[in-house]
């Protein structure tokens, strides 16, 4: 018998669960991204490695970023906001499949859209009193699943409870800088 739900292995996902609940060495995981700047509002990322319970996994990634032309940019590739509301919709999503796996909800579709919007002044310097970053993301949720209303209602929270990105951006996060002039 299968125990696969949204492409989930259940099973898989209980026996992870109970190894990190009981050695919190195995809970640790730690990511890394390298950026360099590649002109005008380019810039080329890598993900080469990530570690899980202090083993070191090999990984081989590259995310492009640019501006739009309007931005001063080459509009060869979302900018920064975008992949930052793209990451998290993909955070979101994941703890969709996974929690509802667990739960033994079977989604049929699922889409996330977020928006958000800046105040250039901030971004611009013309006006120390604006923020500037985003002052709030509006996102929207579509599930379709056979499940109750209710225990769909039961999935959202335990998304919102628990997803590292939701929470990443609802509050703030210790920045730790470092400047290196070469």
């Amino acid at each position: 018998m299968s125990n696969v739900v949204n492409g989930i292995n259940v099973t898989d996902l209980e026996v992870f669960a109970r190894e990190v609940a009981a050695d919190v060495k195995k809970a640790e995981v730690r990511f890394n991204v390298h950026t360099k700047w590649a002109g005008q509002t380019k810039s080329v990322s890598h993900v080469t490695h990530y570690s899980l319970a202090g083993d070191h996994v090999e990984r081989d990634f590259t995310i492009i970023s640019d501006e739009p032309v309007e931005l001063l940019g080459g509009n060869t590739a979302p900018g920064p906001m975008e992949l930052l509301l793209a990451a998290l919709n993909a955070c979101m999503s994941v703890g969709y499949a996974a929690s509802a796996a667990a739960m033994g909800i079977k989604i049929n579709s699922l889409e996330i859209e977020t928006d958000t919007d800046l105040d250039l002044r901030g971004f611009l310097g013309i006006d120390d009193t604006v923020n500037p970053g985003a002052n709030e993301i509006h996102y929207n949720v579509k599930i379709c699943s056979d499940a109750p209303q209710r225990q769909i209602e039961e999935l959202h929270a335990r998304v919102m409870k628990t997803s590292p990105n939701f929470h990443n951006m609802s509050r703030g996060i210790k920045m730790l800088p470092r400047l290196e002039i070469l």
